[in-house]
């Protein structure tokens, strides 16, 4: 349904000192610090895990050597989805509109709403990564239990949830360190940045850039910061809706990834019997896990 004289009253009329509920800030691109973005050109990407070989055996004198193998362990996929919003003004409101131009200032609202649209999506992989997020080994994106091939579950959640803290952030930094692959070899991977709500700003702060431990009496260093943990430090991302679950990207590689199947593009026109005006704006993307091992997360205490 068309936009009319009859939602834009005050605008028809002299005497109005200013038009607002368009202008505020935006949150822009949080989810670049969540996720390595790629482009897309197909209805779908898929991914596949594959494991390598086991810890070599003794071979004894004479004995033939032993013989391992490799295979695809499971399948990552990401679906594009569509999002697309749209307006249409009525001819006669566009010219009796005596102060601003509707077309400029819904264009913009339009832009917002795709925006903030794109965040909450990226997001949600985040809000549901301890109960919705099913990755392609069918758990959660943050578990205790990840099945692997021939070695230890995997771990990618503290087995005790806890709140954000130095001791927690530390747990969180060792278990890390103690990713194996599908095997249960040792991999060399450590945190990179912490992704927070809003709420643990003052906390993540506090933690990662005191010089000595935060809000204890002891005359210690912050190990964290002296020992160049966390290098990236902590992100905000104002769209997560646990206000005490933290998360820890991983320098894994394949872990949290978003694809652009279709860049965001607007277009209008006229239709020729009402005279009304339409816009529409109109992306699709993508966002998920290959690799459990590039997040670590607590749901918090």
């Amino acid at each position: 349904m068309a936009i009319s004289r009859a939602q834009l009253v005050k605008e028809l009329e002299p005497g109005l000192n200013a038009l607002f509920g368009l202008e505020y800030k935006n949150y822009e691109n949080e989810h670049e610090q969540i996720y390595t973005m790629e482009t897309s050109d197909r209805a779908f990407e898929e991914e596949v895990m594959e494991s390598g070989f086991g810890e070599a055996p003794v071979k004894n004198e004479g004995a033939g050597v032993a013989y391992d193998q490799a295979q695809e362990v499971y399948t990552a996929r990401y679906t594009h989805e569509t999002i697309a919003l749209a307006f249409s003004l009525t001819e006669e409101a566009v010219e009796d509109n005596l102060y601003d131009r509707l077309s400029a200032r819904y264009t913009k609202a339009l832009a917002r709403s795709m925006a903030q649209t794109k965040q909450i999506k990226a997001a949600a992989v985040l809000n549901g990564a301890f109960t919705t997020s099913i990755g392609g080994d069918g758990k959660p994106l943050c578990a205790t239990d990840h099945p692997t091939l021939g070695g230890p579950d995997l771990r990618n959640e503290l087995s005790t949830p806890a709140d954000l803290s130095e001791t927690s952030l530390e747990q969180a930094l060792i278990d890390i360190a103690a990713f194996t692959d599908e095997r249960g070899l040792k991999i060399a991977v450590q945190g990179l940045k912490l992704i927070i709500p809003k709420e643990l700003m003052f906390t993540a702060d506090r933690i990662l850039k005191s010089t000595l431990r935060a809000s204890t009496a002891d005359n210690a260093i912050n190990a964290i910061r002296n020992m160049g943990m966390v290098p990236q430090g902590y992100t905000v991302n104002h769209f997560l809706t646990d206000p005490d679950a933290f998360f820890i990207r991983t320098d894994a590689p394949n872990g949290m990834k978003g694809f652009t199947r279709v860049a965001i593009k607007t277009g209008f026109e006229g239709d020729f019997d009402t005279g009304n005006v339409r816009y529409k704006a109109r992306e699709r993307y993508s966002f998920g896990f290959s690799d459990p091992r590039g997040i670590f997360g607590s749901p918090g205490d």
